[in-house]
């Protein structure tokens, strides 16, 4: 499937939530985008559609995407056939970054859940950049350790918290929790999807939307809306 290429800035990504084992702080991710502007990098921009893959399972890297609006679904599948999602990346997000550490091939499938558009930066003119530009380097690096931690806190998710923390979690962590006093608006996303990112069942995940929802935490009215009331339930011993 073509990918139509268009001229377009980039716009930073303002605030995100980083929980810490049953705990949630919000803060501001740094500011390492601004290289995206400038005439001096090699880059093309490309816009997605909903539902589009923008790369397989298995295909050779060459590409860092950087994420400027839309969200993407990261899924990879197993040899017998079942499908995990790994994660549900957004603006501010990058994607095929492990290449500059060697990795061969994408791991997961990315598929567009929303309309939306990226920057494309070859694999060589990402590492000319990060040699050249040491200020760039040092905040990449930064983002990376960033999500780094928010990889190890996942896991601790999984290991320690229950179902309702980890889909209470998983809700302000795609609804980029941190702006207090605002409801904030979730892209589409399947009870079946919410499922295979928290490791459990979907009966069970409708169960709790349905108790959140009794509650005042989240909203249905033709889209989902996450109240700040949720935070909560992550924080609930």
């Amino acid at each position: 499937m073509r990918l139509r290429i268009e001229t377009r800035s980039a716009k930073p990504r303002t605030s995100k939530l980083e929980a810490r084992s049953s705990k949630v702080e919000t803060g501001t991710a740094p500011d390492v985008f601004g290289f995206l502007s400038s005439g001096s990098i090699s880059k093309r921009q490309i816009e997605f559609r909903k539902r589009q893959t923008l790369f397989s399972q298995g295909e050779p890297v060459n590409n860092i995407f950087y994420i400027q609006t839309g969200s993407i679904k990261l899924a990879a599948t197993s040899t017998a056939g079942k499908e995990a999602v790994v994660a549900i990346l957004g603006p501010g997000d990058f994607l095929g970054e492990a290449c500059l550490a060697g990795q061969p091939v994408w791991i997961a499938t990315a598929t567009a859940m929303t309309q939306g558009s990226a920057a494309v930066v070859e694999k060589a003119e990402m590492l000319r950049l990060l040699h050249a530009d040491h200020e760039f380097s040092d905040q990449f690096i930064s983002y990376m350790v960033t999500r780094n931690i928010r990889t190890e806190e996942d896991l601790i998710d999984q290991l320690f918290n229950s179902s309702e923390k980890r889909l209470a979690r998983t809700l302000l962590l795609l609804a980029r929790f941190g702006k207090p006093n605002q409801a904030l608006t979730l892209p589409k996303v399947s009870q079946t999807v919410l499922a295979e990112m928290v490791g459990t069942t979907r009966t069970r995940v409708n169960y709790f939307m349905n108790k959140f929802r009794r509650l005042g935490f989240i909203e249905y009215n033709g889209t989902l809306k996450i109240n700040n009331s949720l935070l909560s339930v992550v924080l609930r011993d």
